[in-house]
């Protein structure tokens, strides 16, 4: 009987790519610094996800990675490098400006909320998430947030998910099923924890890796059906 949900926020609930955009292009006018192009954009996307996969696997300092993906990326396009820590440090809260719900993920989360306890696991810093839920309003539905800068650890670590199971109601973890997008990040982490998996994988993505993965919706619509599956 599952009574106890895991939202992941960046990519599952909120679509990320659309305030990753925006942020960068508006501190690239901010900063003055030149016309941020699609190419542009596409290559910091991969700089920044190539900077999560080692601070996932615990390979890097999450601190000095987020700036040194700055460094990196301007260095490629002979910007100075000097401004990383200020960009790095405004990048954080211009995230929390741009809120875009993926499949009406927001009423979604309020109407499974009277039959669910349910939870956000997120990877990021204190400064980006806070004002992202926020303003996204989810703080005002959810019975609790656990932000990987303030557990210490982050997703996939067993150490982050050991935190989150001291910190909830619900103690069996046959009762819990962790939703996201990420299949280093959340899947690999519900795997780790031992607790059941629905990938969120709107774009057919395959499963490159040796995961473990109960569910797999392309609507977060689906969680509905995958809930009375469980609960029959």
């Amino acid at each position: 009987m599952i009574t106890t949900l895991l939202w992941d926020l960046d990519g599952t609930l909120l679509n990320f790519k659309k305030a990753e955009e925006n942020a960068i292009r508006t501190l690239f006018k901010e900063f003055n610094i030149g016309v941020l192009t699609d190419e542009m954009l596409k290559r910091y996307g991969e700089i920044n996800k190539e900077t999560w996969e080692k601070i996932e696997k615990n390979e890097v300092d999450k601190k000095e990675a987020l700036i040194k993906r700055y460094e990196r990326f301007f260095d490629e396009y002979n910007i100075d490098k000097k401004i990383a820590i200020d960009f790095n440090e405004k990048y954080q809260l211009a995230l929390g400006d741009t809120i875009i719900y993926l499949d009406d993920s927001l009423n979604i989360v309020k109407d499974l909320k009277n039959n669910y306890k349910q939870y956000l696991v997120t990877n990021g810093t204190k400064k980006a998430q806070d004002k992202k839920i926020k303003n996204s309003h989810f703080e005002e539905v959810l019975d609790g947030v656990f932000i990987s800068e303030e557990v210490g650890y982050d997703k996939p670590s067993i150490k982050y998910f050991d935190y989150v199971f001291n910190h909830i109601e619900e103690k069996n973890k046959d009762n819990m099923i962790i939703i996201g997008d990420s299949l280093s990040s959340d899947i690999k982490g519900g795997n780790n924890a031992g607790i059941k998996t629905c990938w969120y994988n709107p774009n057919n993505k395959n499963n490159d890796g040796d995961y473990k993965i109960d569910f797999s919706i392309k609507n977060l619509n689906e969680i509905y059906d995958v809930l009375n599956t469980l609960n029959k």
